[in-house]
């Protein structure tokens, strides 16, 4: 059985009727990352039926097979059984349309899906747990960066969020390579000194710059466990560090860039539009990080206004399958509650 999520008691699945009639279907959503991947089955009037916790599906770290399989072995647990009238996954690692065709193709056989499943990036379930307006944008900004936007005439802005070949700069992962770039540079007299080069080597119990490197290049660390470092670019920027700082602007100033680049090719820079912030770096709502960006976009959207999800992804995903069952407005407000307990 996989884990309940931390804090919280894993509901069991409901269980058949005695009498031997059929087990009413269910609504069931999944929402999976890189780490961890949670599922829950809903009834159709909004009720929790079950909710699970397992390891991570996406398709980028654990291949498209393993994903599936994941996620086949989740639903099946939340499900208990029960027909499923409707399935909605929304998966980090799915940001181009071949990933997206693939996936669906690989879920062909599981009896739970049909024409009607919703395979999606995750970030629209981020988008609906922090707001249901038709005309939204969402940025997530965790261990990478990423970003989409909405429209209410069905216009949407995706980006291939595939690292520095496509642009993308930031994230725990991001911070964390310019971190160690910053202390290298330090280390051997070509930059300025930086309180992160000794704040990497404590906290990875190293005595120089040249055996994280070293470690790096021969394959003894992942580039992927730089993201640890991603906490003391902040904690170096509020003792006055020059580069923590830059760091810090930079990655408001990329926030910035994503929010501008949806709100402009959706039209939408005059309009009142959430821009829906998600994801630990941005979560963790660092004066340092938010007030540049609530500063950039008075300056290009005055309009828009920002908000940080309090909820968790699977919230969003829960309600969008609902929807795409033809759940209403009652139903949702019920499920929302239930949800949110």
């Amino acid at each position: 059985m996989t884990a309940a999520r931390p804090g919280r008691t894993a509901i069991p699945p409901e269980p058949a009727p005695a009498d031997g009639t059929a087990a009413p279907a269910v609504v069931v959503a999944v929402d999976g990352g890189g780490s961890k991947t949670d599922a829950i089955a809903l009834s159709l009037d909004g009720r929790v039926v079950a909710r699970r916790r397992g390891g991570g599906s996406s398709p980028h770290f654990d291949g498209l097979a393993s994903s599936v399989e994941t996620i086949d072995a989740l639903i099946g647990e939340v499900s208990g059984g029960a027909p499923v009238a409707q399935a909605n996954l929304y998966l980090s690692g799915l940001d181009l349309d071949r990933e997206l065709d693939e996936f669906r193709a690989e879920l062909a056989g599981r009896r739970w899906a049909g024409p009607s499943t919703v395979v999606a990036n995750d970030l629209f379930a981020l988008l609906r747990a922090g707001t249901d307006e038709p005309d939204a944008v969402v940025i997530v900004c965790g261990t990478g960066v990423n970003a989409a936007g909405v429209r209410a005439d069905g216009r949407v802005v995706r980006f291939p969020s595939l690292g520095a070949i496509s642009g993308d700069w930031g994230g725990g992962s991001g911070l964390g390579a310019e971190a160690l770039w910053h202390a290298a540079r330090d280390a051997d007299g070509r930059g300025p000194a930086t309180r992160l080069t000794g704040a990497i080597l404590e906290l990875l119990q190293l005595d120089s710059v040249q055996e994280l490197i070293e470690q790096l290049h021969f394959g003894r660390r992942q580039e992927s466990s730089l993201a640890v470092l991603a906490p003391l670019v902040f904690e170096a920027a509020r003792l006055g560090d020059a580069v923590g700082a830059s760091l810090v602007t930079r990655q408001a100033e990329e926030i910035v860039a994503f929010a501008r680049a949806c709100l402009v090719r959706l039209e939408l820079l005059d309009r009142p539009v959430p821009i829906v912030l998600g994801g630990g770096i941005l979560a963790a709502r660092d004066p340092l990080l938010l007030e540049p960006i609530e500063r950039g976009l008075a300056e290009i959207a005055p309009l828009a206004t920002l908000a940080i999800v309090e909820q968790p992804p699977i919230v969003g995903a829960a309600l969008l399958a609902l929807a795409s069952a033809g759940a209403g407005e009652e139903t949702l407000t019920k499920a929302r509650t239930a949800l949110a307990g």
